[in-house]
């Protein structure tokens, strides 16, 4: 089971290698470097966004790159505006009819997108708050508008087909 050793100052070495490398995998568990722990949970896929600054007491603190995350977050908004299946949609709308309500949908999204991305950039940790939350309720609240107004058109238009007989 175990491995024989031919003296015991080579044991001693293993020993010792063994010890560094068990405080070298304590050091990165406790966190006393937060970037580099958590670079070594993720396998480097937080270090992009990280980033260390000296505070005015001296401190290192491990800080969010939001301008990393903002242009993240807006070039795979545009990258889905931009595709072709939209501009397919474009096109198959146009011959619908349908190409303004498109056009329209396309505006107000870069312009809520471009709102939530200054939202997220600013200091004000409110205006950040707003930024996430536009993010996240937005979706949900523009589905319960959409289908409070199909359902008025609806009823409207069964009212007028009502009042023509």
């Amino acid at each position: 089971m175990g491995r024989n050793y031919e003296s015991l100052e080579e044991l001693r070495r293993k020993k010792k290698l063994l010890k560094n490398e068990i405080n070298d995998l304590e050091s990165l568990l406790t966190f006393k470097n937060t970037k580099e722990s958590l670079s070594a949970f993720t396998n480097g896929l937080t270090d992009q966004y990280l980033q260390e600054k000296v505070d005015e007491n001296g401190e290192e603190k491990v800080v969010l790159r939001k301008d990393i995350i903002a242009k993240q977050v807006t070039s795979e908004v545009k990258d889905l505006l931009i595709s072709k299946n939209t501009a397919m949609g474009i096109a198959n709308s146009a011959f619908k009819g349908n190409a303004v309500d498109a056009l329209i949908k396309l505006g107000v999204t870069a312009i809520v997108g471009n709102y939530v991305k200054k939202n997220i950039k600013s200091p004000n940790w409110k205006k950040k708050l707003l930024g996430i939350a536009i993010i996240y309720l937005a979706p949900i609240a523009l589905k319960v508008v959409r289908k409070k107004l199909e359902n008025y058109q609806k009823n409207k238009s069964v009212s007028s087909m009502e009042q023509l007989i």
